[in-house]
């Protein structure tokens, strides 16, 4: 049988085909979520939106407390905008050892990928997910985890790799649109975790002979072709010229987590700086991971280092 046509690919990460399929060699299988799965976690699926299709998997500590509600941790997976799921053995997993050390309820968000739903789709249905989260706290929709068990006034966002980027976007998007109209609901804080951003100047140990080829300007490119401004647009370039200042970033404290190994550690560095040069009145904290790689606690949770990190974004939250 001949091969099939390839349109565009990124090697050994995604290939799409003329006739419109994709392949994902980097994909973990799916996981199935588990009421009485663990010792001291449950976890259920639902469904956010129909059209476009949005859900989220759930995940309560187990035992469940009896005279507080839990801060509501909203997370968006990583995997360039284009694999990887909420739904993954990889994150469920994760969310399985980061629940069982941290009282917190986490909605970790399915969003649409690349490249059968370009962005600026994830970032929309990230924003969605947030929103439908915020309208639980006037009781007016059905998911009883968070009406029963949320606190709408400790509400975090978090996310690594592309999902930090998607962090920073939904951020900058609450800080000029309402999340809901009445309730007591408070986007307190968000989390960076190795945040994916890139600009077509190299910075820190980027090569510069090499910068238009390397892997941050590739997926850009394959995830959102039309973007304006290529490269330097405001959502992958924070600080590009005409981007929004980030003093309108609705939150009041930021923790941005780095690798000391990471190939985007010094951009990491890069939007920290710029943030606290941006005139934002809130509180950043900086974390940083000496020796390690990227995103090294979501493949391996169950490691001190990982259990580390866990520990910093407990403080965070829970403060």
């Amino acid at each position: 049988m001949a091969s099939k046509e390839i349109e565009k690919e990124i090697p050994t990460y995604i290939t799409l085909y003329k006739d419109g399929t994709v392949d994902r060699p980097r994909q973990t299988p799916y996981a199935a979520p588990s009421l009485d799965g663990t010792p001291h976690v449950s976890s259920k699926d639902i469904i956010i939106s129909q059209n476009p299709s949005i859900s989220a998997r759930l995940y309560l500590p187990k035992p469940l407390p009896q005279t507080h509600k839990l801060p509501i941790l909203v997370y968006f997976h990583g995997g360039g905008f284009f694999f990887e799921s909420a739904f993954s053995e990889l994150y469920h997993n994760y969310f399985n050892t980061f629940v069982s050390r941290l009282p917190v309820l986490v909605v970790s968000v399915e969003y649409r990928l690349a490249p059968e739903h370009y962005l600026p789709a994830a970032y929309d249905d990230c924003f969605a997910a947030l929103q439908w989260v915020a309208s639980h706290s006037s009781n007016n929709t059905t998911e009883p985890w968070l009406i029963d068990y949320g606190d709408f006034s400790r509400i975090f966002i978090g996310g690594d790799s592309a999902g930090g980027n998607i962090v920073h976007n939904v951020a900058m998007r609450a800080g000029s649109e309402a999340l809901e109209e009445g309730g007591n609901v408070n986007l307190l804080g968000a989390i960076y975790v190795h945040p994916y951003f890139y600009s077509s100047e190299a910075i820190g140990s980027e090569s510069v002979s090499e910068h238009e080829k390397s892997l941050g300007y590739i997926v850009w490119d394959f995830v959102y072709p039309n973007a304006p401004g290529g490269i330097n647009n405001p959502m992958v370039n924070p600080f590009a010229p005409g981007a929004p200042s980030l003093a309108s970033l609705g939150c009041s404290k930021i923790l941005v987590c780095l690798a000391g190994n990471d190939s985007i550690r010094d951009r990491g560095v890069w939007f920290f700086e710029g943030l606290n040069k941006s005139g934002w009145k809130g509180k950043s904290e900086l974390f940083e991971e000496a020796g390690e790689d990227h995103v090294y606690h979501i493949f391996h949770p169950e490691t001190e280092k990982a259990k580390k990190i866990t520990d910093r974004m407990a403080s965070f939250i829970l403060d």
